[in-house]
Order: structure tokens, then C-alpha cells, then sequence
């Protein structure tokens, strides 16, 4: 035995570099799981669903294993999966980076509501398609109001024909009258 070489390195800088992007992502991903007033989730390059957060489940009323796995067309209603809707939304997101819309979703319980969809296509270091991210909000409740108050305004619209007419007919009685009294 000749004697003993020791190489040493010292890989502290890259094991902190390590440890704060894994805290990081850490961090990240248990906002996302509890954002509520959003419906956070990915899908991979075919549209199945890989992750779901707590805002998808109050929004859309499945829980992550009755989703997980399952393309996304079963949040869309019958006539926009026979139209292709869903997979024709991707194609858009994969070619744009994005694709954005307000429509009709459908909850677990069948009920439909009112939502303002995001996709976003989802790339990896090399360039290549790893997925979407996609987010989903609730616009019911502002869909409703927005519909009351069209009502409301044609409504009105209406009553001030009525009442336009009305003061004309009065007007002519008015004449009528003043031309008796003379």
C-alpha cells in the first residue's frame, strides 16, 4: 500500500440551491391546493387530469380521486362534447399558449354553472409539451345579475314607452279639454 488519495468537494452551495427549490415547490403547490375561489388543476398532452385543488372541488363537486385520471370533457355539457369542444380547446391552447372563454360547465351533480376557463399550454426545459394547466372560476352568480339587470333595463324600457304614451294621450286629451272650455 502506497498510501491514500482523498478528493473532497465541497457541494453545500448546490445542496442549499436544492433544498430552496424543493421548499420552493413545496410552497407552491399547497397554495395551489388551497386557493378556493379557483379551480386550479393540470391535464397531461391528452386532457386527463393529473392534479385537482381544493377550488376545483368546491367549484366542480369532485374530489381528486373521483377525478384523477379522467379526461376533462366530463365537466362540459352533452352538446359541447359532440362538437368536439374539448379536445378543440387544446388544439387551440397547444398552438396559441392559451386558449380563454366564458361558457357553460357542468358540477358532479349534473347542475350547470357559469365559467371563465383558462388553458394554458405547459412546456418543458427542452421545448416539448408536458401538459396544461388549467383554471376555472365561477361566474354564476355574475352571469345572474348581469341577466336581471337586461330584464330589468327592457323592463323599464317598456315602462317608459307606456308612460310616453300615456303623456301623449293626455297631452291630446289636454288640447281637447282647453279648446271645450274656450
Amino acid at each position: 500500500l502506497a498510501g491514500y488519495c482523498a478528493l473532497l468537494r465541497d457541494i453545500t452551495e448546490q445542496k442549499n440551491k436544492q433544498f430552496d427549490l424543493l421548499e420552493s415547490e413545496q410552497r407552491y403547490r399547497l397554495m395551489v391546493e388551497q386557493v378556493g375561489d379557483y379551480g386550479i388543476f393540470m391535464l397531461d398532452t391528452k386532457g386527463c387530469i393529473v392534479s385537482w385543488n381544493e377550488g376545483a372541488r368546491r367549484i366542480k363537486g369532485y374530489s381528486a380521486e373521483d377525478v384523477i385520471g379522467k379526461y376533462f370533457a366530463i365537466f362540459y355539457p352533452e352538446e359541447d362534447i359532440l362538437n368536439g369542444k374539448p379536445a378543440w380547446e387544446l388544439k387551440i391552447a397547444r398552438s396559441t399558449g392559451k386558449y380563454e372563454e366564458e361558457g357553460w360547465r357542468l358540477r358532479k351533480d349534473g347542475s350547470r354553472f357559469w365559467a371563465n376557463v383558462v388553458i394554458t399550454a405547459v412546456y418543458d426545459a427542452e421545448g416539448r409539451l408536458s401538459g396544461f394547466g388549467k383554471v376555472t372560476r365561477d361566474l354564476t352568480e355574475r352571469k345572474m345579475n348581469e341577466q336581471a339587470l337586461r330584464e330589468s333595463s327592457d323592463k323599464y324600457k317598456q315602462l317608459a314607452q307606456e308612460l310616453s304614451l300615456a303623456n301623449s294621450e293626455l297631452s291630446s286629451v289636454n288640447r281637447e279639454l282647453e279648446q271645450f272650455t274656450a
